[in-house]
């Protein structure tokens, strides 16, 4: 079966000198099983993964797939060409991934059919499942939803990744158009996660900071009033989460907060939160006492 549910981007903890620090990493990996998430995934937007060596890489994947037993381990793929994503796709393989994340090439532009048998390729050599990652915010390669079906039909390629907005009626078009055994996921901080389950979603991958009270959510029996009244709790965070620059400092700052992570170090060109920006996190988390501890 293709992935589902609930499946966090890992944040990639970093001692205050910089160096990895696994130990958080293997406490938030932990706390994500515990608080509800069906999978995690590694190497995505929010972790950093821009900033990672191809020895960081493997060493992050190894202990998260040890922490993660049975449930689902989800590595991302960026790079710039075919050769160099082969080369990450097949190192995440050999290191224990259940699946690949993969960004499509975003220096050089691809035409639609480079794109195809871009995604053949990374399937085919991989030989696990492969989602399709459509950012167009982040890489400026527009998927449209025919050239997506059509990736659909390619074997060993079994869900999409919907991050360009407005994402709610791509995932619904998209959903409508693929066979059943081809997984839609919802992105963008899950910002719009309750309107992308209601258009035809089956999951959704966001920030980990969240991750207990989203799963309440997400489980309720019924997405009515309750639901969104609840999810409307966690907006603020979840928009706070998203601005340019400083995202992967408000995800960490709070697991610092919540007791998951030591430190909320990061990496250039990353930037730490300014004393303004710390004020105003203080004010959203404020909104959220159960987000104290973790």
């Amino acid at each position: 079966m293709p992935l589902s549910g609930l499946i966090p981007i890992l944040a990639t903890p970093f001692a205050a000198d910089g160096a990895l620090d696994l130990p958080s990493l293997r406490r938030l990996t932990e706390w994500q099983l515990t608080a509800g998430a069906d999978g995690v995934a590694v190497f995505g937007m929010a972790s950093e993964g821009f900033a990672l060596t191809t020895e960081e890489r493997a060493r992050i994947l190894a202990e998260v797939r040890r922490v993660a037993g049975s449930a689902p381990v989800v590595a991302g793929v960026g790079a710039t060409s075919t050769a160099t994503a082969l080369e990450q796709a097949l190192a995440a393989r050999d290191g224990g991934a259940d699946a690949l994340m993969v960004l499509p090439p975003y220096l050089v532009k691809a035409t639609a059919g480079q794109l195809v048998d871009f995604y053949a390729e990374i399937a085919a050599r991989s030989g696990i499942e492969v989602m399709v990652q459509d950012a167009p915010g982040a890489t400026g390669v527009s998927m449209p939803e025919s050239l997506i079906v059509e990736l659909s039909k390619l074997d060993g390629v079994t869900s999409v990744k919907v991050e360009a907005p407005p994402t709610a009626p791509k995932v619904g078009a998209v959903a409508a158009k693929v066979g059943g055994d081809f997984a839609v996921f919802g992105g963008q901080n899950a910002l719009f996660c309750l309107e992308e389950y209601a258009r035809g979603a089956v999951g959704t991958m966001p920030a980990c900071e969240f991750t207990d009270l989203l799963a309440l959510i997400l489980r309720a029996p019924e997405r009515g009033r309750t639901a969104q009244d609840a999810f409307a709790r966690l907006l603020p965070l979840i928009r706070f989460g998203m601005q340019p620059g400083i995202a992967w400092a408000v995800h960490k700052e709070v697991l610092v907060r919540r007791g998951l992570i030591e430190t909320a170090t990061v990496r250039s060109p990353a930037q730490p939160l300014d004393p303004g920006s710390l004020a105003a996190l203080d004010e959203v988390l404020a909104a959220l006492p159960e987000l104290a501890a973790g």
